[in-house]
């Protein structure tokens, strides 16, 4: 009787065993330590993926500022006086810009440059003899200052505004606003207007023209050459 016993109660250790050790692998399947040893790494990735900022792109105003620290200015990047302007066509006298197509009357004029030497006006007729029929009914006003000759015409609108068509330089105290003046040299201007060409073959000691035209064809910039220097710079638009 005993003998039989005694392999029962061994059977019934070995189930008790058993369960016991099922029970204790449940515990730890559902303990947050069973994670995978890769979620902290994870985790910490994340974190920092969440401390770094974005790159930022440039602002298209901030693109456009960089382009005024090349030196060069665009043509219609700038408002002068309520047009777009190629303000490259300008020159500078102490702390004035004047630059083609900018409006202009007596007053403004002589408050930036001083009182003018001379003043002509012309009204253009059928029979005045210029033959400039496409001006017919415009006036033209001619201002002249030491070095310096300006001409305006109105815009043969009502109000009758004069906007300047014309700049002739012939003194060094006015310079471009790339600062080229009368009496450098034609290897200063070649390199402060690249973009530029001679109209004739360029002799160095030969009279010659360098032509700079930035946008078209109608607006340019005329520097003459004489004994390899700049003897006047001719600042102009065509007329109609």
């Amino acid at each position: 009787m005993n003998a039989l016993k005694k392999p029962a109660a061994l059977m019934l250790l070995a189930i008790l065993l058993m369960t016991l050790l099922a029970g204790c692998q449940a515990n730890e399947a559902d303990s947050p330590s069973a994670a995978p040893a890769t979620a902290p790494a994870a985790s910490t990735k994340a974190t920092e993926e969440a401390a770094t900022p974005a790159p930022v792109e440039p602002s298209p105003a901030a693109s456009a500022g960089n382009n005024f620290g090349s030196g060069v200015i665009k043509e219609g990047t700038i408002q002068k006086d309520g047009n777009v302007i190629l303000k490259e066509l300008a020159f500078v006298y102490k702390d004035h810009t004047i630059a083609i197509s900018d409006f202009v009357d007596d007053t403004k004029l002589e408050s930036m440059l001083g009182k003018a030497a001379e003043k002509k006006s012309h009204t253009y007729s059928a029979d005045d003899g210029l033959n400039m029929d496409t001006l017919l009914g415009f006036t033209e006003k001619q201002y002249k200052f030491p070095g310096l000759e300006i001409k305006t015409i109105d815009e043969a609108a009502e109000g009758k505004r004069f906007y300047i068509f014309s700049i002739k330089i012939t003194d060094p105290k006015y310079a471009t606003v790339r600062n080229i003046k009368v009496g450098d040299s034609v290897e200063t201007l070649k390199k402060a207007y690249p973009e530029g060409k001679l109209v004739g073959d360029g002799a160095p000691n030969e009279e010659d023209d360098y032509r700079f035209a930035p946008a078209n064809y109608v607006d340019f910039m005329s520097f003459h050459i004489k004994d390899a220097k700049i003897e006047s710079i001719l600042i102009s638009t065509l007329l109609d």
